[in-house]
């Protein structure tokens, strides 16, 4: 209780009407929490889903196979190479003065089931929960690592790209004249650059990794949210308290990020839970393009280019279908209950 009075004198009126209005939202404020439910499980995908035990005990001591890799020599095996926990022999040593701990899902994203009754892709099963895919590899376990990976790329292509915009579009809108027109007309050349062309050269020549796709896809997102940005500097400007500031002497670096910015952000913020979706919309993409992360990696759109390559395996489009269309649905929602939040129109109980 006293916690809440405490938090209460911090949140400012305008604050406190802003988190009402997005409670009073409720679609977007369950969404929320859903969505932010789901990004930390599977933050701790490797705990859910994995070919490694969590935690063994063997001969009296203690294990933990996730962290390390321990040679089989050191459970009485022969050979000193990487224990491999999936095999019954290994697991009859260590049972016979011991016992392992696994994750609820016993396979990683790159986990190949070898007992597959059914050539794969493999229907849904008691073992693997959504089937697998064409490899042989499970389908939840690849489900769990690669919406982790989409939203971590997201976010990170958001902050970027909103960082880079942000701060063009104050540039633009401060100094307008000569400075607005010079980048006005850099913005609508560098809009107009074949950027999936692009890419196809540059993966022709190298393999995308995850930070060079993240960087290709920054230096082409970036202008998103210039526009927004350059006209609330262009209209704040010539405001009283902006002219007040440099008339006391105030440098403009100071007015434009102390003084003008968080008005400006007003617009911004409710943006951002948009960007972040066509964020995880152009991964998904481009993975399912092929011009995405490298073969291998656990993508929800390798996952629904498998789903079109074979029709007779339904629970690969179900899976793919399901798990865009909730993740980008959540996002959507959100964003509707943050830009609520920030309508100065809208004030609910």
């Amino acid at each position: 209780m006293a916690d809440d009075r405490f938090l209460g004198r911090r949140i400012t009126p305008i604050n406190r009407r802003r988190l009402a209005n997005f409670k009073a939202n409720k679609r977007g404020y369950w969404s929320f929490w859903i969505f932010l439910v789901l990004f930390v499980v599977s933050l701790f995908a490797e705990l859910i889903a994995n070919d490694k035990p969590i935690l063994l005990r063997y001969d009296g001591a203690l294990y933990v196979p996730l962290l390390v890799d321990y040679p089989e020599t050191t459970f009485g095996g022969f050979l000193e190479t990487p224990a491999e926990y999936a095999d019954p022999e290994v697991r009859e040593m260590i049972e016979e003065k011991g016992w392992i701990l696994f994750p609820p899902i016993p396979f990683a994203y790159d986990t190949v089931n070898y007992e597959l009754e059914v050539p794969a892709p493999a229907p849904p099963s008691a073992r693997n929960w959504l089937g697998t895919d064409d490899q042989g590899r499970d389908v939840v376990a690849r489900l769990i690592y690669g919406f982790r990976i989409s939203v971590l790329f997201g976010l990170c292509l958001t902050v970027l790209s909103s960082l880079i915009g942000v701060a063009a579009g104050a540039v633009q809108g401060y100094f307008g004249g000569r400075t607005d027109l010079i980048f006005q007309r850099f913005i609508e050349i560098w809009s107009g650059l074949p950027f999936l062309y692009l890419l196809i050269i540059l993966s022709a020549m190298v393999t995308p990794t995850f930070w060079l796709l993240l960087g290709l896809l920054v230096a082409f997102s970036w202008m998103g949210l210039v526009g927004v940005v350059r006209a609330e500097f262009l209209r704040a400007r010539n405001l009283d308290y902006v002219r007040a500031a440099r008339a006391l002497g105030v440098s403009n670096a100071v007015i434009m990020f102390k003084h003008i910015l968080p008005n400006a952000m007003v617009a911004t913020i409710t943006f951002l839970p948009f960007i972040l979706s066509g964020s995880v919309v152009a991964l998904t993409g481009l993975d399912f393009l092929g011009f995405g992360l490298p073969p291998g990696s656990p993508s929800l759109g390798e996952l629904l280019n498998q789903a079109k390559n074979y029709l007779n395996a339904p629970w690969l489009g179900f899976t793919a279908f399901f798990s865009i269309a909730i993740m980008l649905s959540l996002l959507v929602f959100i964003g509707e209950a943050v830009r609520d939040a920030f309508d100065p129109r809208k004030t609910f109980g």
